[in-house]
């Protein structure tokens, strides 16, 4: 019995004025993420740290912007926002968990940021 392939990126644009990016994928499913969410759920060690209690929470990215997607390989992008954080690298795969949990970890977030007396704005 064959797995078949994980669903491939066919497309992928920044919407600058909107602070979002979009992926086209071959098995019919665009994905549409916030800017903000991307930043604050970055793979980066930066953020996620290197064990489960040590992921950052980061404030004060309500209006952060991608200024630059570039590819890593065949399996990732690179995402350059305008805050200066570029070490974070999105695999297809993360990218599509964004996009399929991105409403908990949405509510997570706002919930986090509350507990600590912490806001979305600068």
């Amino acid at each position: 019995m064959s797995e078949s392939a994980p669903p491939w990126p066919t497309e992928i644009r920044v919407k600058r004025a909107e602070h979002r990016l979009e992926v086209d994928y071959d098995d019919g499913v665009t994905i549409d993420l916030p800017a903000e969410l991307m930043r604050v759920e970055s793979p980066s060690a930066e953020v996620q740290g290197h064990h489960i209690a040590e992921k950052r929470i980061v404030a004060g990215k309500r209006d952060v912007a991608i200024v630059a997607v570039e590819p890593v390989g065949n399996y990732a992008v690179r995402v350059r926002f305008d805050d200066g954080h570029d070490t974070g690298i999105f695999t297809w795969q993360y990218l599509r968990q964004l996009h399929e949990h991105g409403e908990r970890l949405w509510r997570d977030y706002l919930a986090a940021l509350d507990d600590r007396g912490l806001s979305r704005d600068a």
